[in-house]
């Protein structure tokens, strides 16, 4: 297993009226944070907020191509970017124990958090397809070029970990500095990660580490 210590590039926050960062996404331009009562968007070049959605945002958030995923006490909702509104809704695998979000495949991918798990699952049905066990605390998750990552964070550890997405065997670690904690979890699809920072209210930008070995 690779072991290495991560490399912040950049921390956004903390913002106005955002007590705690939850799910976080990209869109492809904006990132998108979840903070409890709503959704923000952030424009990770400038710094800047750009706006937010009033809607529940207690988890992790996802974005297909066209719409947020976004959970919310027990249930997983489909909302228009756009608008806010929600156009769709299935039960939360965890029924509110979920943590990260990512989507890949067609399909969504659910953390568990003290569980240590991550279910695939029918974005329709809310169907489990199937599910990999992790060995740690599961908050955010994300896939970047056939990779899955996972975001861990047990008492003041938190670390971005690489696995094998057969097994749930770690292949690959980022360790992050002591008391700098990862809530949710997203993938710019190239050279950086989004991290959500918990109780610190900041989203923090860390390398995604490059190789010729991308299994």
């Amino acid at each position: 297993m690779k072991h290495a210590q991560a490399e912040i590039l950049r921390e956004y926050g903390p913002f106005p009226g955002v007590d705690s960062v939850r799910g976080v996404s990209f869109d492809g331009r904006r990132v998108w944070f979840a903070s409890g009562d709503r959704l923000n968007t952030l424009d990770p070049e400038s710094g800047r907020l750009l706006g937010a959605l009033d809607r529940a945002a207690h988890a992790g958030t996802a974005f297909d191509g066209k719409h947020l995923f976004q959970i919310a006490d027990a249930a997983i909702r489909k909302i228009d970017p756009d608008t806010g509104k929600v156009v769709g809704m299935i039960p939360a695998p965890g029924k509110g124990e979920d943590s990260g979000l990512a989507w890949a495949e067609g399909t969504l991918w659910v953390g568990q958090h003290r569980s240590r798990k991550i279910h695939q699952v029918d974005p329709e049905t809310g169907a489990v397809l199937r599910t990999i066990e992790s060995d740690r605390f599961v908050t955010g998750v994300t896939w970047v070029a056939g990779e899955l990552w996972h975001a861990t964070w047990e008492g003041d550890i938190s670390d971005v970990r690489r696995i094998d997405p057969a097994t749930g065997t770690v292949l690959e670690r980022l360790e992050m500095p002591a008391e700098t904690n990862v809530s949710g979890l997203e993938s710019d699809g190239g050279d950086r990660f989004f991290c959500g920072g918990g109780n610190s209210g900041t989203v923090r930008a860390i390398r995604r580490p490059r190789r010729l070995d991308t299994r």
